[in-house]
C-alpha cells in the first residue's frame, strides 16, 4: 500500500513540477521530452516550424469558438438511421479490411509509452531502466553488444520463469502461491470454495505471473511489441492484448517478436458483457485503453469501462488515452459522417468518438475507479514540408481501482468469486 502512495505523489510531484520548471524547460527541444504531455513550448511563432511538434498548446478564445463552429457545421447532415445500424452490427468487418489493407504499417510502434505510462511496468523495473537511461548518457554501447545483452537477458529471464513459476506456484484469486501455500490454503474452511476452482485456474495463460497487463484493442501490435521488448526480461510478468479483429490478433500473432511465454493474444468483443475473459476478475495490475474506447458506441462505453473495472485487481491502474473534443481529426470531417453528437463514420466505415476530460471522469467514475490523472493534451503539429498548422487535441488519463477496505477478513475471500 505503501508503494501505491509513493506511485501516487510522484506522478503528481512530476505534474506541479512540470508547471513551475515551464519557462526553465523552453527551447529545450533536443533533450528528451519531460512528461507529463512533454515540454517542447512554442514562445517564438516565427520559429514554430522548426519541429514537427509543439506542446501544451493554449487555445484563444476565438480559437476555442471557431472549433465550435466547425463541429457544429459538420454535424448538420447525419447518417442514416440504416446506415447507423449497419455501422454498428458490422464494426469487426469494417476493422478487419482495415487491417487486411493496411497490415502492420499504419500505425507507428508507441515507444512513448513507457514515459507517460511508466505504470505499465512493475516498480523495480521501472527503477532498472531509469538507472539504464542515466548509464546510456554517459556510455555508448555499439549495436552488436546490445543485441547480446538483450539475448542473454532474454535466456536468463526464460530460465528463472521455468525455475520458479512453471511447476512450482499456482493462483487463486488472482493471488500467487507456491503448491505447498496453495494446498494448505484450500485446507482452510474459507478456502474450500478457492479450492473447487483450483484446477480451473491453473489453466489459463498468465496463472502464474505475479504481475498481469491487459491492452484492449492491440490492433496490429504496436504497444505490444514495445511493452514485451521490455518485459521479455522480466520474470514473472504476463502481458494479455485482445482485438475484435481476428485480422489483428492475427497479425499479433505471425509477428517474430510474439512468445506465448510472455503474451496471450485473443480474439474478444469489450462491449459484450456475457463474453467471458480468458482469465478471473480482479488479477490485472494495469490495463491500457488507447485509442480504443473512441470507436464504440457512446451508448455503450459506460458498460465497456464497468466490465473493465471488475478485472483490475485492488490497487490496479487503467491507463487511458484517446481523441480529445475539437481535435484536427474531428474538424476535418465533411458534413454526412456524423452518426450523432462528436460521433463519426470514417470513409472505411470505422467509427471515433471525441472526449471531453468531463466525460472520461464521469464514465471512470461511475465505475469506482478514482483519479490520478485526467489531462486534456493540446499540442500544435505541422508538417514543415507543407506548411501545414494542425491543432491536436488529446485526452490522457489514469484511473486507480481502490484499495479493498478490509483485507484479512475471510469472509471477503469467499464471497469474491474468481470468474465475477
Amino acid at each position: 500500500m505503501g508503494s501505491l502512495n509513493k506511485m501516487n505523489f510522484i506522478t503528481r510531484l512530476s505534474a506541479l513540477c512540470l508547471r513551475k520548471s515551464k519557462m526553465q524547460q523552453r527551447h529545450q527541444s533536443s533533450r528528451r521530452p519531460a512528461v507529463p504531455l512533454g515540454s517542447r513550448i512554442l514562445t517564438d511563432p516565427s520559429k514554430v516550424f522548426e519541429h514537427n511538434m509543439w506542446d501544451h498548446m493554449q487555445w484563444s478564445q476565438e480559437e476555442v469558438e471557431n472549433a465550435k463552429e466547425r463541429a457544429a457545421e459538420n454535424s448538420l447532415v447525419k447518417v442514416q438511421w440504416e446506415d447507423q445500424d449497419k455501422y454498428e452490427r458490422e464494426a469487426s468487418k469494417y476493422w478487419n479490411e482495415f487491417y487486411k489493407t493496411h497490415k502492420s504499417n499504419f500505425f507507428k510502434d508507441r515507444n512513448w509509452l513507457f514515459l507517460e505510462f511508466p505504470e505499465i511496468l512493475p516498480e523495480n523495473k521501472r527503477e532498472e531502466l531509469k538507472t539504464e537511461e542515466r548509464s546510456s548518457e554517459h556510455t555508448q554501447k555499439n549495436s552488436t553488444d546490445s543485441l547480446s545483452r538483450k539475448s542473454e537477458f532474454f535466456e536468463e529471464g526464460e530460465k528463472y520463469w521455468k525455475k520458479n513459476y512453471e511447476r512450482g506456484s499456482t493462483s487463486v484469486q488472482g493471488y500467487v502461491y507456491n503448491k505447498k501455500q496453495a494446498k494448505s490454503l484450500t485446507d482452510t474452511p474459507y478456502g474450500k470454495n478457492c479450492g473447487e476452482e483450483l484446477s480451473r485456474l491453473e489453466a489459463y495463460p498468465g496463472s502464474d505471473a505475479t504481475y498481469r497487463i491487459l491492452e484492449v484493442g492491440c490492433g496490429a501490435g504496436n504497444s505490444v511489441f514495445p511493452i514485451l521488448k521490455v518485459l521479455c526480461n522480466t520474470p514473472g510478468t504476463f502481458l494479455y492484448c485482445c482485438d475484435f479483429a481476428s485480422g489483428a490478433v492475427e497479425l499479433v500473432k505471425s509477428h517474430s517478436s510474439y512468445n506465448s511465454a510472455w503474451c496471450s493474444a485473443f480474439v474478444h468483443d469489450v462491449c459484450d458483457d456475457a463474453l467471458p475473459y480468458p482469465f478471473p476478475d480482479e488479477i490485472l495490475d494495469v490495463i491500457l485503453l488507447v485509442f480504443v474506447l473512441s470507436t464504440i458506441h457512446p451508448d455503450r462505453m459506460q458498460g465497456v469501462v464497468n466490465r473493465l473495472a471488475k478485472l483490475l485487481k485492488p490497487g490496479g491502474m487503467l491507463l487511458f488515452r484517446d481523441y480529445g473534443r475539437y481535435d484536427t481529426a474531428q474538424l476535418r470531417f465533411k458534413k454526412g459522417h456524423c452518426l450523432s453528437e462528436n460521433f463519426y463514420v470514417r470513409g472505411d466505415g470505422t467509427r471515433v468518438y471525441f472526449f471531453t476530460k468531463d466525460e472520461v471522469w464521469n464514465m471512470f467514475n461511475l465505475a469506482g475507479l478514482t483519479e490520478v490523472q485526467n489531462l486534456v493534451d493540446r499540442r500544435l503539429q505541422v508538417n514543415r514540408k507543407k506548411k501545414v498548422k494542425m491543432q491536436r487535441v488529446w485526452i490522457q488519463s489514469k484511473f486507480q481501482k481502490p484499495l479493498l477496505l478490509s483485507l484479512n477478513i475471510p469472509e471477503d475471500i469467499t464471497k469474491r468469486h474468481p470468474y465475477g
